[in-house]
């Protein structure tokens, strides 16, 4: 815990992002340190690695930090077999930046929440650390460029559960201090099936003001239009497909996926075959489904890889997403849409998110807000 403690991240103040680089269609990184090998037969495919070389992926969600935490000794940087996710492979898949789930075991709350989520923090850094060569944390969306261009992956933390706050909105301001970026609003008695209560409003608002992005997999529908409402910056569903194509608990009905689209919300299909299918084929479907009724500007990608979910055929780890690409590229998308889908979506959240953060601050203190005192 002392590296949490001695080393605290305030990040890019919001009001300099609007001067950092977005990439867009067209816009390409440096050349890559390495060259993927693909079939020179399978012309998409080759398509694909050239497009992701100048727009590579944005993965919502990785599991790697629980994954890492049963092993003895591992090697990111080398390669590791224990896991789906190593700096080969992200490389080799063309990841840019992902996501590091700090999410817990069922049935961990109360104090016992807080405290496992801070040690998940203070594993990511020690974890990036310890393979700087090929990761970099990252806490906006300048800093995720600045990593791709000097040949790293960036590492942005979350999403956290809900109960690491632990009611407490002082907690919320110090994990994001210490890097925390997004938040999944389920699982506690202010983000329910039944919806916001004004505490989790509150919260909410609180977020806002500190550019902590709302994550609503899994939320109850009323928690989601609520969010949609009070939020001033766009929310994130880091593991939800299409319900209609799919009938699982996490993916979205087409009603609000289309609200999602109007909010400017992110919706990243996952690739896992309980939520997906079981093919390549079936997450595209989704990616289709989700772009037809979101927009374009509301799909995106996760990987969900090490959380020991099954993965469809030949996307069972980080160096895979060329396959799904390729069969993108065989459906009709062009380069400004796989652009979209795989960086400039999550680029769009993540700055409006610091552009919230920074308008929010100029109207609003810190929230004093407790639980007892709005919820009673």
């Amino acid at each position: 815990m002392a590296d949490l403690q001695d080393d605290l991240h305030t990040g890019t103040e919001a009001g300099e992002l609007d001067d950092l680089p977005v990439p867009v269609p067209g816009d390409a990184f440096p050349p890559e340190p390495y060259a993927p090998v693909s079939d020179p037969d399978d012309e998409p495919l080759t398509r694909a690695h050239a497009v992701l070389a100048a727009h590579p992926v944005a993965d919502g969600y990785c599991g790697l930090p629980r994954a890492l935490k049963h092993l003895s000794g591992y090697d990111l940087e080398l390669g590791e077999s224990s896991v789906h996710t190593d700096v080969p492979r992200l490389r080799e898949g063309h990841v840019g930046a992902l996501f590091w789930s700090l999410h817990l075991p069922e049935g961990i709350g109360g104090d016992r929440a807080v405290g496992a989520t801070l040690e998940q923090l203070d594993l990511v850094r020690t974890v990036v650390r310890a393979h700087s060569d090929g990761l970099r944390l990252a806490y906006d969306a300048g800093q995720t460029i600045d990593a791709r261009n000097c040949g790293r992956v960036a590492v942005l933390p979350g999403p956290a559960g809900a109960a690491a706050l632990g009611d407490s909105l002082g907690i919320l301001r110090s994990l994001h201090a210490l890097g925390l970026r997004v938040l999944t609003l389920t699982g506690t008695s202010w983000a329910s099936e039944a919806g916001l209560t004004r505490f989790g409003e509150e919260v909410v608002r609180e977020m806002n003001r500190l550019g902590v992005v709302a994550d609503l997999s899994g939320a109850g529908a009323e928690t989601i239009r609520r969010t949609f409402a009070v939020s001033k910056a766009p929310a994130l569903c880091t593991r939800s497909a299409a319900r209609a194509l799919r009938p699982h608990p996490a993916n979205l009905p087409d009603d609000l996926l289309a609200e999602l689209g109007a909010a400017g919300g992110l919706c990243m299909v996952p690739l896992t075959a309980e939520q997906t299918g079981p093919t390549v084929r079936d997450v595209a479907d989704h990616l289709d489904h989700v772009r037809e009724v979101a927009g374009p500007r509301s799909v995106g990608l996760s990987g969900t890889h090490d959380t020991g979910t099954a993965h469809p055929l030949e996307l069972g780890d980080a160096s895979c997403y060329p396959r799904l690409v390729a069969e993108l590229l065989r459906r009709g998308w062009d380069e400004a849409d796989v652009a979209l889908l795989t960086w400039g979506n999550v680029q769009r959240v993540l700055r409006g998110a610091a552009f919230t953060a920074r308008a929010a601050q100029l109207r609003r203190p810190p929230s004093t807000a407790t639980i007892a005192a709005l919820d009673g």
